[in-house]
């Protein structure tokens, strides 16, 4: 009941259980999906601008996206062994491709008389993508962002499941091996209440900041 996982959440809490499980948890997915941003978009706007690119790395990327997070965890562990290494390759493998996708795809659908403009104002290299590419997909880039942030969110409770290591996925684990429902009703709720907060803090504020500065719609 309500009630039970009420007293489970305190009592995570106070004994630091709880605390100790989340922060380890946020950690983890902070360097994982720092990660899969950083490469996602970069991988994302070479597919978009080079054809060779598109036709070689483009198909692959587009494919692994379809492969679940979890399905990782075996390849992760034979590589890297139970280890933290193993479940931070988890992590970025479940943002990477959707982050990569999404930022392709804005490249693609950049308007060309937005480009045609900036070289006859010669912009090139550098400068065109920092000035006009990048900023015109924004929007793609964000959202892909939103869907690789839930992809790496999940794929870590899924290594954390699976993994002997400390973190909510394994609080998760321990609630099922000890039967205690109240206990697994509690992590499920901290998990849900993480994940609306940075959609709350971090993604929405984005997205207004860019519809108000750069005028891209949601």
């Amino acid at each position: 009941g309500p009630s039970s996982v009420w007293d489970t959440l305190l009592s995570g809490v106070a004994n630091g259980t709880l605390l100790v499980a989340i922060a380890t948890s946020v950690r983890r997915i902070l360097l994982g999906y720092s990660l899969a941003v950083l490469c996602g978009v970069g991988l994302g706007l070479l597919i978009g601008r080079f054809r060779l690119l598109d036709e070689t790395v483009g198909g692959v990327i587009v494919g692994l996206q379809a492969l679940p997070g979890i399905c990782w965890l075996p390849l992760a562990a034979l590589w890297f062994g139970l280890t933290e290494t193993a479940i931070l390759f988890v992590v970025v493998t479940g943002g990477l491709f959707s982050i990569a996708v999404a930022t392709d795809a804005g490249v693609k659908n950049l308007p060309p008389i937005y480009l045609k403009a900036a070289r006859t104002m010669g912009a090139s290299g550098f400068k065109l993508y920092w000035r006009v590419i990048l900023p015109a997909t924004l929007p793609s880039i964000i959202a892909g962002m939103k869907l690789g942030w839930s992809f790496a969110w999940r794929a870590l409770m899924a290594g954390e499941l699976l993994f002997i290591t400390f973190g909510l996925g394994n609080l998760l684990s321990i609630g099922r091996e000890r039967n205690d429902l109240s206990a697994v009703v509690a992590v499920m709720l901290i998990i849900i209440v993480i994940g609306v907060l940075v959609d709350r803090l971090i993604f929405a504020p984005l997205e207004r900041y860019i519809k108000t500065h750069w005028g891209a719609g949601f």
